[in-house]
């Protein structure tokens, strides 16, 4: 029999391919904010009553920036309150829980990274506050637990799945509009290939519950991977008027959200470092060869 997995933000950039990557695997029901309204208790206890999950991953959240720090009340009631409802469901009816979290906890912290799993996390917007605080929550509610923070993922479109804006789409979109440019030579995120994440997932169930960090290793600034990205599309000699260097922003100290992989690495877990992992995609959807 096939292990039941509830999986929420099944419709969203990491839900839709982890469901589909894993459909012959899993009995998924992957659920979006219209299906199940995760700040809705009951609605929540009634799901995972009737599904009786053996693992629930919960990446269900609302992760604009811009968003939350207008609307703080909405996002605290979707981040932090609905991963509580999840989480208390979980431990009521038996299931294990991933639970997802963001290297945006680390956005305020000046000392830079790669940081590690125990450091001291300094949100510095209302996002990252909330998924901070949601762990501290799910932590105490709930033994079996995964927390991941994820590093920024980067795709490319698929049919049915939905998309989010990484480096690699919002680079080609850009292009696509005849826009400029502009990236931070002062600004440093691991960015991985969401196929590699997803893959990594079922690795992830198998380790003991705490909290890892997950995704690619990056030692090159945002500047260079996009002037990376521009030289793989074959956009070399027109580099000068596509791109330009970000003079306004991250000046007085990097922002450096990487992560340190180590942890996860040790359980198993690989990913491409990402200045080869975005080639890599690029060649999955045969743009280049």
């Amino acid at each position: 029999m096939k292990e039941k997995i509830l999986l929420t933000g099944g419709t969203g950039f990491f839900g839709s391919r982890m469901a589909d990557y894993y459909k012959d695997k899993y009995e998924f029901l992957a659920v979006g904010s219209k299906k199940l309204d995760c700040t809705e208790q009951k609605a929540v206890d009634a799901c995972v009553a009737e599904f009786r999950p053996d693992i629930i991953v919960h990446a269900g959240a609302v992760a604009v920036t811009n968003f939350c720090n207008e609307h703080p009340d909405a996002a605290h009631r979707i981040n932090v309150d609905g991963a509580v409802y999840m989480a208390e469901a979980a431990r009521k009816y038996g299931s294990k829980m991933v639970f997802i979290s963001s290297e945006q906890i680390f956005n305020g912290n000046t000392n830079g990274g790669p940081f590690k799993e125990e450091d001291e996390a300094v949100p510095n917007t209302v996002y990252g506050a909330n998924k901070l605080e949601a762990e501290g929550l799910l932590k105490e509610i709930l033994d079996e637990l995964w927390i991941v923070r994820f590093t920024w993922m980067f795709g490319l479109p698929e049919h049915g799945k939905n998309m989010s804006n990484g480096i690699l789409w919002d680079t080609i979109t850009k292009l696509l509009k005849q826009e400029t440019i502009v990236a931070s030579r002062h600004e440093f995120r691991g960015m991985g290939y969401i196929y590699e994440t997803v893959a990594n997932m079922e690795k992830l169930f198998k380790t003991p519950f705490g909290i890892y960090h997950l995704g690619a290793v990056n030692n090159n600034s945002r500047y260079e991977i996009v002037e990376h990205i521009l030289k793989l599309l074959g956009l070399e000699e027109k580099l000068n008027r596509i791109l330009k260097e970000d003079t306004v922003n991250y000046l007085d100290h990097n922002r450096d959200v990487r992560l340190d992989t180590t942890k996860a690495k040790e359980a198993g877990m690989v990913w491409t470092d990402t200045w080869d992992a975005v080639e890599i995609c690029l060649r999955d959807f045969g743009i280049i060869r």
